[in-house]
């Protein structure tokens, strides 16, 4: 097994520190925000050990810490990708189809040769260093049927010493032969894969059927249950992407009140659940998202490529009964790893629906919103002490045209919304992991890849 970086040092970075005391659906926007100008995190062991005012936090700085200036720049939790497939990286940005279709061209095809450790192990390595360059510490990964797409994935997970959530993909019937396992070949393989990575040097198994028509009701049943008796065992799927996909769940499980039913029948709604997608479902089934604890992923830049429908966010956070919500960049049916991106088209989505983003919901959804998702929100997705040392530092003057925007900013909001309409990769000036700089733009990049 890959062994997992040494103890980091002790750090501290300064710069304008942003982050969140609530949920910017629920309450007033710039109630939520914790907006520090000058703000000084302070890491030992791997964790935040203090996060505040330069002037006040400077006083728990230990002996001969090496300060990291950022000051121009944001440090904000790192990223947090709740629905993305590392092994469709290499076919990103292929033409023409909806979604259906769009497997059974590009995306099966890719897949099969993630059986061979050796590239599967490639693609993983490339996939993180996208994902670091992005600013994203930590996603919801899905393999392959291959459980070596699964070893090589949080073998370089491990040597990063990022903090992931993946699994093997389970598909038993209406898929090509050379992707398909059965009910019984996926729960052995999924329970050898859980017991030699989860909870191991940062690494979480989300026991992982691909979607209900790829599933039998036997491998659904098994599926949930792998995940008996053990509540820190994550499932990811997908939900109601496509109104095609829809119909044809409807003809193979005609007994299910709904997609979500079908699921829900098999024993796979619950906490740490979830369920890619979800444009397409009623108020029945956002209910029982909320009572279940179990989560969406909007996923804005692969639903619109993919034709797919737009997701209606604001629904799902409605008071009554907000749903967990986190933001996903799916790839290759998305178009980006960078969550900047997919905060740009979350925007234009909630424009069409005829509802506003505010920048401070959009960082919310990326970090905190996406941590309290996977049920990770005691350990990532906000700058506190006691949390994980995962921080992205975002520089809105990365770009010249950035920089003329940015002299236009009047509030930490307008910062904000300008780095998510113009930024991308360029604008991430570093990434840590774990208390490590895991990437940094200016020197080099992805270090360790």
């Amino acid at each position: 097994m890959t062994t997992a970086p040494a103890p980091s040092a002790p750090a501290a970075l300064r710069g304008h520190i942003v982050t969140f005391r609530g949920n910017p659906f629920l309450m007033p926007p710039q109630d939520a925000l914790v907006d520090e100008p000058d703000g000084l995190v302070i890491i030992a062991g791997g964790r935040i050990t203090h996060a505040g005012a330069y002037d006040a936090t400077i006083a728990h700085l230990p002996p001969g810490t090496t300060v990291t200036d950022y000051r121009g720049c944001l440090i904000s939790a790192g990223f947090v990708d709740t629905h993305v497939h590392y092994p469709q990286l290499p076919m990103i940005a292929a033409y023409g189809e909806q979604l259906l279709e769009w497997l059974e061209r590009y995306t099966f095809p890719t897949e099969s040769r993630f059986g061979d450790e050796a590239y599967a192990t490639t693609i993983a390595r490339k996939f993180l260093g996208e994902l670091l360059r992005c600013g994203t510490t930590t996603a919801a990964v899905y393999c392959t049927v291959h459980p070596q797409s699964v070893d090589a994935f949080f073998g370089e997970s491990t040597r990063l010493g990022t903090l992931m959530v993946a699994g093997k993909v389970l598909m038993d019937r209406n898929a090509p032969d050379y992707l398909r396992d059965t009910a019984q070949s996926g729960y052995d393989d999924s329970r050898r894969l859980i017991e030699r990575w989860h909870g191991r040097n940062r690494q979480h198994y989300a026991v992982t059927p691909r979607f209900a028509p790829t599933s039998t009701p036997e491998q659904l049943e098994l599926a949930a249950a792998l995940l008996k008796g053990d509540d820190t065992l994550f499932m990811q799927t997908h939900l109601a992407e496509n109104r095609a996909e829809v119909a044809w769940v409807a003809e193979l499980f005609p007994d299910s009140r709904s997609y979500l039913d079908v699921y829900d029948r098999a024993g796979l709604v619950r906490p740490r659940s979830v369920m890619g997608h979800g444009i397409h479902i009623d108020e029945h089934d956002m209910c029982r998202c909320h009572e279940s604890g179990c989560a969406l992923a909007h996923c804005p830049t692969s639903n619109l490529f993919l034709g797919s429908g737009a997701f209606r966010l604001f629904d799902a956070m409605d008071a009554r009964r907000p749903v967990r919500t986190g933001l996903g960049t799916d790839v290759g049916g998305g178009t980006s790893l960078s969550h900047l991106q997919t905060m740009n088209e979350a925007y234009k989505i909630a424009q069409m629906t005829g509802k506003r983003l505010h920048p401070v919901q959009a960082f919310w959804l990326a970090t905190q919103g996406g941590a309290q998702a996977l049920h990770l929100d005691d350990r990532i997705g906000t700058v506190a002490a006691g949390m994980d040392a995962d921080l992205c530092i975002l520089d809105p003057n990365a770009t010249p045209l950035q920089a003329l925007r940015a002299q236009m900013c009047d509030s930490t909001a307008d910062v904000l919304f300008t780095l998510m309409m113009l930024g991308d990769d360029r604008s991430i000036r570093a990434t840590w992991v774990g208390g490590r700089l895991a990437h940094d733009r200016d020197s080099g990049g992805t270090t360790g890849m």
